[in-house]
């Protein structure tokens, strides 16, 4: 039998976890739930920043708010806990079942922290800034590239805070606001240039990453999926999950629940306080449900297929664009679900070995992104 204990190195990504629920919970004793505007123009004050902090795990789905932030890594923490036992209730094996969640995390969090030591003074304004995007990107790629082990989660770490960050951060400034673009082109191009770069350097260096391990006796629980209702309802609420690499219901189902929970309290805190959230999640589970229906033979085909590429990017910037009518919603969603997953797979099977693939989900969503939501706009004011 193997043995499916929780190897103890690898115990300090759920440390920094328990650390982080403990900081959140504390700070909410603190006063009145603040809504986005009042955080934004206090990000000089501790408790303000913290949320900030905590928030950027979550602002990929763009909920921005530390308790769906909260809902996922609690949600991913107790499906890899079930992964690692071999529970049937596991879902979708979080991590893609190579059991390295806890290093991806890992180096995800020390990103983001570090990220935010070296870039945070550009929040000083109180301008939004793209300080999330370590935290979903070169960490957690090189990890499941390379494999596990403190060597590689470094590395990982540094070089997102290093050159992923600041890559965001230029082309948002430089270039995206100045020609009236959406931010999120800024963002995921910052992702791909640097990450490339970083894959490249890896390749020049490999004893950055030789030391990569791979978790042994772990398994996910092997069920041949059917493919029929259960499973494509499964496969949407684990879509939303996707983006960090967790791809797992549980994670998504503490995402969400988090949000819920976030918008009662404070409908304006949220999403950038657009109160917006019904209309957003709506066209985000509509584009997994199209994409995961339209695609599903490719899903069969191949194992997995990039189906949540349109619920972090093309709804929700439509949305915060255009607008929360209906139109808006299923324009973008349907167009999303039908161009954006095909496009990024086209780009991932072009690319060298040493990039991971998620490189052409990144490049999907900023193309996607500039053609789609315009089009939109025009259809849902009668223009086209």
């Amino acid at each position: 039998m193997k043995d499916l204990r929780f190897p103890i190195r690898q115990w300090p990504s759920l440390v920094m976890l328990v650390c982080l629920a403990a900081l959140l919970i504390g700070s909410l004793f603190f006063g009145q739930w603040p809504d986005y505007t009042q955080m934004t123009a206090t990000l000089d004050q501790p408790l303000s920043r913290l949320r900030w902090i905590v928030g950027d795990i979550s602002e990929v789905a763009f909920y921005k708010h530390e308790l769906p932030a909260l809902g996922l890594l609690l949600g991913a923490c107790l499906a890899h806990w079930a992964y690692v036992r071999g529970y049937r209730w596991q879902g979708f094996a979080i991590c893609y079942g190579n059991g390295l969640w806890p290093w991806v995390f890992t180096s995800s969090l020390l990103s983001l922290l570090l990220s935010h030591l070296l870039w945070g003074w550009t929040l000083a304004g109180g301008d939004w800034q793209p300080t999330f995007v370590a935290f979903v990107s070169l960490p957690a790629a090189m990890v499941l590239l390379f494999g596990g082990g403190w060597q590689v989660t470094i590395s990982g770490a540094v070089l997102g805070a290093l050159l992923v960050t600041p890559a965001s951060l230029l082309l948002v400034n430089y270039v995206c606001i100045p020609l009236g673009l959406p931010v999120l082109i800024g963002n995921v191009s910052g992702m791909a240039a640097a990450s490339v770069a970083a894959f490249m350097m890896c390749k020049r260096f490999p004893s950055w990453v030789k030391l990569g391990q791979r978790p042994n006796g772990l398994q996910a629980v092997c069920i041949q999926p059917d493919y029929g209702l259960v499973w494509v309802l499964r496969r949407v609420l684990a879509d939303f999950s996707e983006a960090p690499f967790f791809g797992n219901e549980l994670a998504s189902l503490g995402l969400l629940l988090g949000l819920l929970l976030a918008y009662v309290i404070a409908p304006a805190a949220p999403a950038y306080g657009s109160q917006m959230v019904v209309q957003m999640v709506a066209g985000q589970a509509l584009a997994s449900l199209v994409g995961v229906l339209v695609w599903r033979r490719q899903w069969q085909a191949r194992g997995w297929y990039p189906t949540y590429i349109p619920i972090v990017s093309i709804v929700p910037v439509a949305v915060l664009t255009h607008g929360g009518d209906w139109q808006v919603v299923v324009i973008s969603a349907v167009l999303g679900a039908l161009l954006s997953p095909p496009l990024a797979t086209a780009i991932s099977e072009r690319l060298p070995s040493h990039v991971h693939g998620y490189i052409g989900n990144v490049l999907s969503m900023a193309i996607s992104t500039l053609a789609i939501v315009p089009l939109v706009g025009l259809i849902a004011e009668g223009g086209v």
